[in-house]
């Protein structure tokens, strides 16, 4: 379980590097420390949320554990892209 934290973790601060380093280049991302805290929270929350789909259903057949840990991946793309620009609900910018 420590190990899936820190790959959790690890895997979180990569992605998060992406706008971090854009931002020294450009100024067309301007991402503020809420943003990377928001961005942090559902990426982890988003891996951890894997994690315990695929273990709840690791007895299953392999397209029924990724069918599952898709539909959580799904999700968690939807609600970035909700809280980036609005796609349904206008709740982003």
């Amino acid at each position: 379980m420590r190990i899936d934290l820190l790959r959790v973790g690890l895997a979180t601060a990569v992605i998060l590097l992406a706008p971090l380093v854009a931002m020294q280049f450009t100024h067309q991302v301007a991402w503020t420390g809420f943003d990377f805290a928001i961005a942090a929270l559902l990426l982890s929350g988003a891996g951890l949320a894997c994690l315990r789909t695929a273990r709840r259903v690791a007895h299953r057949q392999p397209w029924q554990r990724i069918a599952a840990v898709a539909a959580v991946a799904l999700a968690a793309v939807w609600l970035w892209l909700e809280l980036a620009v609005g796609v349904l609900f206008k709740l982003g910018s």
